[in-house]
């Protein structure tokens, strides 16, 4: 099954210094048919003004990727960390038994990001914080896997489930394909250019879910970068 889930159809509002947009029900936005793929709670498509940003606000028992797109962010929280994670950079924080925190763009241009929330499967552990850098030249025409809990993916950011995040950029009638084991879920969102999902048309920043597919075929209508969640 692939069901693309158009832009203009998700949940969201506009904070005026955040223009958000939840692909699944986050805080004022619910749909029953949209709480969950999988293991993967929440993707958060978010606008953040210049100088603008999260004060500092607490979790728990979560798993929390940032995929940068645009700018940059600038991250503190209550274990002493601090770092600056700019576009084509990632970052996870594993909430654990918990932890506050504030992301904040200290930039002069709006900063676009993808947050996304992944259901840990062990809970109660120590929380903590990581970012690693990612070109995207590196990505040209493959998927290199960003933030994974599977065996094997040594390199990525390590996070604390059964769930691998990954991204690629694709060039103008190029196709990658990605394998997705029997049983799993994948969603995925190009930040940027048109699609075809194994013959489906999907425009930027749309969401796919994809489930019951082994082979997952992706076709780059225009130039686009491409993140890809595999959850169980």
């Amino acid at each position: 099954m692939i069901d693309v889930r158009p832009f203009e159809s998700l949940g969201g509002a506009n904070h005026g210094w955040l223009d958000a947009k939840h692909h699944f029900s986050f805080a004022s936005y619910h749909d029953p048919k949209r709480v969950h793929w999988g293991n993967l709670r929440v993707w958060n498509d978010d606008v953040i003004a210049p100088h603008t940003g999260f004060p500092p606000h607490p979790h728990r028992d979560m798993e929390i990727i940032t995929y940068v797109r645009e700018g940059a962010i600038t991250h503190e929280d209550s274990l002493g960390n601090k770092g600056r994670t700019e576009a084509g950079d990632v970052q996870v924080m594993s909430a654990g038994t918990g932890i506050t925190h504030s992301e904040h763009n200290r930039e002069d241009t709006e900063t676009r990001i993808f947050q996304i929330w992944i259901i840990p499967d062990r809970m109660g552990e120590q929380p903590s914080w990581g970012a690693q850098p990612f070109p995207k030249g590196d990505r040209a025409g493959s998927f290199v896997t960003l933030a994974s809990g599977r065996a094997g993916d040594e390199g990525a950011l390590p996070i604390r489930t059964d769930a691998r995040v990954v991204g690629a950029t694709i060039r103008a009638g190029e196709t990658l394909s990605y394998t997705l084991d029997a049983g799993r879920h994948a969603y995925l969102v190009s930040a940027t250019g048109r699609i075809e999902v194994n013959g489906t048309a999907a425009n930027a920043r749309d969401g796919v879910a994809v489930t019951d597919v082994t082979e997952i075929v992706i076709t780059a209508v225009e130039d686009s970068e491409v993140v890809l969640v595999d959850a169980a």
